[in-house]
Order: C-alpha cells, then structure tokens, then sequence
C-alpha cells in the first residue's frame, strides 16, 4: 500500500469532483473529445500549474549538480516549473535564464559553461504520476531520474488543487455567486492544510540551517523538568 495515498485522488476522480461542485453529472472516463470533460480537465491542469509554481518543499530540489555537455550548454527538462543557481543570492558570478531550452548567463552573455553549476529546481508532478520525461540524460545532461519521474503530488495539495478549480470552473460555467464564495471558503480551508503540511515537512528555521547539516536547538523543557 502507497503510504502517500496518492491513489485516492486520480483524474478522473478530480474531474468528477469539480464536475459535482458545479452541479454536473459524474463521467465514467477522461473522454477528451467530450466539451465539457475536456474544459473541466484543461481548468484542473491550470490549477495543477498554479499551485506547484509556488514551490513546495515536496516538488523543489536543491543544488542538483549539472555538468555541460561537449558544446558547453546546459539544458532544462520541460518539467522543470522554475530554477535558480544554488546560493544565488550570495553568489552574483551567474545570472541563469532559460532561452530556447538552454540556461544562458546573463551576467557574461552566452549560453556556453565551463564547470559544473549547483541549481535549484521546482518540478511538475503528474497528478496521476504519470510525468515521464526522461531526465536521465536530456540533452547531454545528466539528470536524476528519481527526481521526479513517477512522482505524484501529496494528497493535501491534490485536495487544494481540486478546491481551486471548483471555483474556477464555478466562475466560468455559472452566474452563481454563492455557490462561488461557497467554494472559495473551502479552498482557503484546503490551502491552510497545505500551508500545515509545508511546515511540518520543510523543517524550517530562522537560523538558517543548512542542508545536511545537524542543529540540536536549546530545549527549555529540559530545565523545566528539573525543578
């Protein structure tokens, strides 16, 4: 059994869920060629794009390493949402953009590396795990396949998605405006989960801790415990 219950929440299943929010029938497949079917799938996928734009503790990876292939180029997977250098806001020697599939440098105009260059990228999951761009070696570059194929998004955020395109398709397919906040007030409650799961997984700290490293904070209760 899939610990992540990733299986509750499928497409179709989504689809059917936001087709219910809006007072519509349930399908028994993803018949694309259908209108509304193909519409409601389109508004999920947005959705899908929108929220993992932000970037996640479960879809950002840091400090991949990637080596330029024989012509220099480093090239980015097209499910690769945004990426950054590692440190970059430290480290003013590198200013990467993505042009014509390629990182360029800004800060010395060309395309061409010559060492390896540390990045942070936020990924595009599959909402049924079913993203499988080879990134084993795209385009000269050696990228890990388990970052991301396979993967599948956390059940909360699948709810949260959902939620947010109940209202978006609410907005668009009816004139009902409180069926719309309606919805609206449970993708607020879907997104405070998230927002709940981001904190427990992220482990963050103001002090900064780097990755793999260990920090053993201060724990008043101890000295509590002795009196």
């Amino acid at each position: 059994m899939n610990p992540n219950y990733n299986y509750i929440d499928t497409e179709l299943s989504a689809v059917n869920s936001i087709l219910g929010s809006i007072g519509q029938a349930p399908v028994q497949s993803l018949d694309l060629e259908n209108p509304e079917v193909s519409l409601i799938h389109n508004i999920l996928q947005e959705c899908t794009i929108d929220v993992l734009n932000e970037g996640w503790h479960f879809n950002t990876e840091p400090h991949i390493t990637l080596q330029p292939d024989k012509d220099g180029y480093i090239y980015i997977p097209p499910n690769a949402l945004s990426y950054d250098i590692s440190e970059g806001q430290n480290y003013k020697l590198k200013d990467v953009v993505l042009r014509d599939g390629r990182l360029y440098d800004k800060t010395n105009h060309t395309f061409v590396f010559t060492n390896k260059l540390d990045i942070d990228v936020v990924w595009l999951y599959g909402f049924d795990a079913d993203l499988t761009t080879d990134q084993e070696n795209f385009g000269g570059t050696a990228w890990s396949k388990s970052s991301t194929a396979g993967q599948s998004i956390p059940s909360v955020f699948k709810r949260y998605i959902i939620a947010k395109a109940c209202v978006k398709a609410a907005n668009q397919l009816i004139n009902n405006l409180q069926l719309v906040e309606s919805l609206r007030t449970q993708e607020t409650i879907t997104r405070a989960s998230c927002m709940e799961y981001e904190c427990n997984c992220g482990d963050w700290s103001y002090l900064g801790t780097p990755e793999s490293s260990i920090y053993n904070s201060y724990k008043p209760y101890i000295t509590l415990s002795r009196n």
